[in-house]
């Protein structure tokens, strides 16, 4: 019955964000990726070249993230957020339309920094600031935009590719994109600005007291929680980029291994609210050191499997770390370094995250031109993700003992 009040009392917030959340998928990897193989033909590019020109551009929103992202700090998400998802469907007219391999790195650019970057941003920080004792509950129901776009997008857009152009099929989200801006604008119609939310709903963090970008960054418990928090993103980000040649390697059809990307994302839904849930009851910091060990597990399934029934083990595990991943970080910086200033910081986060994401396809890519197949890699990723688990825990330990309520 709780649980439904805070649903209706909030529910033009929380749709939003589970929108923004959604869209942003347009600008993932793992939709991106679903082309890889149309891309590569088209502009006569290798899975080395291909995965250098994506890293290109992956990084090049990941270096302007640092200094866009703050404007969640003074933007409405109702402004802002309309005008990077209007971007953003230009950026998916800028796929279907360009003849030219030279601007392919821009429009990755284009498509990871409005997607990726801008989109899930507002998303997360939006619910950061505006919920505080129910904060995991609303960042966890905002990442099911996250959760539906992966369940849904991939084998449907594989389906649609079998009876449409795939440059049509980029025009289409083009003009959904555009088609959603007015009704961000409409479910925010009643949202307060930054700054009000923050007078009104303000809580510290260690030390107690609300710490700029600039003392994060001087806080080596910031360098160890968002260095080990890049492993996911970028090793997952470069699974699904590779995933036909992943499907290739194993003797698989293409179609046969998306067929199961589905049961890892209903176990990323549940596992998302398992963790909404537990932010709220312990708190971000017992949550931390064992949330990528699924993942890390499942890197080593999928390494060895020769079936599919393996595959669907494999990404049922990453679903589950997942949801670790899109609840936990938010709360985290909002908890141990305060909410007045969560989208300078968290707009380094996801610069950083971001940055992972485009080394990760991008020397993968190399590695298999070189002769090292995926699941080889796969099986480097699953030793790092475990390296990081215990790296974080001793940090963990002294922040927690500088927050004035630790719980």
């Amino acid at each position: 019955m709780e649980y439904l009040r805070f649903l209706r009392d909030n529910a033009p917030f929380l749709a939003a964000g589970v929108l923004l959340s959604f869209l942003s998928s347009f600008g993932q990897t793992f939709f991106i990726s679903i082309f890889s193989g149309e891309i590569r033909s088209g502009f006569g590019l290798s899975d080395g070249e291909w995965g250098a020109l994506y890293t290109m551009g992956t990084g090049a929103s990941a270096a302007l993230m640092l200094f866009a992202g703050g404007m969640t700090d003074k933007f409405r998400v109702r402004a802002l957020g309309a005008v990077v998802v209007g971007f953003l469907g230009l950026a998916c007219f800028a796929m279907a339309l360009n003849p030219w391999v030279a601007l392919l790195p821009f429009v990755i650019f284009a498509l990871r920094f409005f997607g990726q970057g801008m989109t899930s941003t507002i998303s997360v920080v939006a619910m950061a600031r505006w919920f505080v004792a129910t904060r995991g509950r609303a960042l966890a129901i905002a990442s099911l935009g996250f959760s539906f776009g992966e369940a849904t997008l991939p084998l449907t857009f594989v389906w649609l590719k079998r009876h449409f152009d795939w440059h049509d099929l980029w025009i289409g989200t083009g003009v959904f994109c555009l088609l959603m801006v007015p009704v961000i604008v409409r479910l925010l119609r009643l949202e307060r600005t930054p700054q009000s939310s923050v007078e009104s709903y303000s809580t510290a963090g260690m030390d107690s007291k609300h710490w700029t970008r600039t003392q994060a960054l001087g806080s080596p418990l910031f360098w160890t929680l968002t260095l080990s928090m890049m492993l996911m993103p970028a090793f997952s980000t470069a699974f699904w980029f590779h995933q036909v040649h992943f499907a290739q390697v194993k003797g698989w059809e293409h179609l046969a291994l998306v067929s199961v990307f589905p049961m890892g994302t209903i176990a990323l839904i549940l596992s998302t609210q398992v963790f909404g849930w537990a932010i709220d009851r312990w708190g971000v910091a017992r949550l931390l050191p064992v949330y990528l060990l699924p993942i890390s597990i499942g890197f080593l399934v999928l390494s060895q499997t020769t079936g599919l029934f393996g595959a669907a083990i494999g990404v049922i595990l990453m679903g589950i770390s997942g949801g670790g991943q899109g609840t936990l970080p938010a709360a985290c910086w909002a908890q141990f370094f305060g909410t007045r200033n969560i989208g300078a910081i968290k707009s380094v986060v996801v610069s950083l995250m971001v940055l992972g994401s485009a080394i990760g396809p991008g020397v993968t890519g190399w590695l298999i031109d070189l002769g090292y197949a995926l699941p080889v890699q796969l099986l480097g990723f699953s030793v790092m993700t475990c390296i990081a688990c215990l790296t974080i825990v001793f940090p963990l330990r002294v922040g927690v003992r500088r927050l004035s309520d630790p719980a």
